[in-house]
């Protein structure tokens, strides 16, 4: 297993596991569960955060393919297979 973890701009955490077979990515959100968007399309997620006020979208190329997507508890969890 390989194991990457970066901050952004507002401190932020997205990490980064590599399995054998599949990887997984996993970013802590600043909102609740209802207020997260995420579309796949191809191999780019597209994340849209829609907080009253604040509207939020991001675009990340997956690391995989056949994605499974989770929102759960402010962690958005997306595993592809590889």
């Amino acid at each position: 297993m390989n194991y990457t973890q970066t901050a952004g701009h507002d401190d932020r955490f997205v990490r980064r596991y590599e399995y054998d077979d599949h990887a997984v990515l996993a970013v802590d959100l600043p909102v609740g569960d209802e207020y997260v968007d995420v579309d796949v399309v191809g191999s780019t997620a597209i994340v849209v955060i829609d907080h009253g006020d604040r509207l939020y979208e991001a675009e990340f190329e997956l690391p995989g393919t056949d994605p499974d997507v989770t929102v759960h508890n402010g962690v958005l969890t997306i595993t592809v297979a590889r």
